[in-house]
């Protein structure tokens, strides 16, 4: 499958433009949830911030920002982690060095274990 070489251009234009959009509020929702739970299923996400993502996440993915990894427990899932890139942009080198990282992480982690009793009820 090709494209018209005549409409490289616009191809082009609409990529780039995608790319260099700041990103919305519900990018950096998505972005605080991976970042703070150092990894992240769909449906966490999707769960804290009671949104479908699916779309948020595919975006953050073209961006480089997250990347998407098969779930050791299920194979049939995957957890969306935080990039090098992103890690970098943002001036830090591990996770513990994010504001309010532990106190955060925690809050999160409850909610994950909240949603997996409920989903087990």
């Amino acid at each position: 499958m090709g494209t018209n070489p005549e409409l490289s251009h616009l191809i082009e234009y609409l990529q780039k433009e995608e790319l260099n959009k700041e990103l919305s509020k519900a990018s950096l929702e998505t972005l605080s949830i991976v970042l703070y739970k150092n990894g992240a299923t769909r449906a966490d996400i999707d769960y804290i911030r009671g949104v479908n993502s699916s779309f948020t996440l595919r975006a953050l993915s073209i961006r480089g920002l997250v990347e998407k990894t098969t779930d050791p427990k299920d194979a049939r899932r995957y957890i969306y982690k935080p990039t090098f890139d992103l890690l970098s942009y943002m001036g830090v080198k591990n996770m513990t060095e994010l504001p309010e990282y532990v106190e955060t992480s925690q809050n999160l982690n409850e909610a994950g274990e909240k949603m997996e009793d409920e989903m087990n009820e």
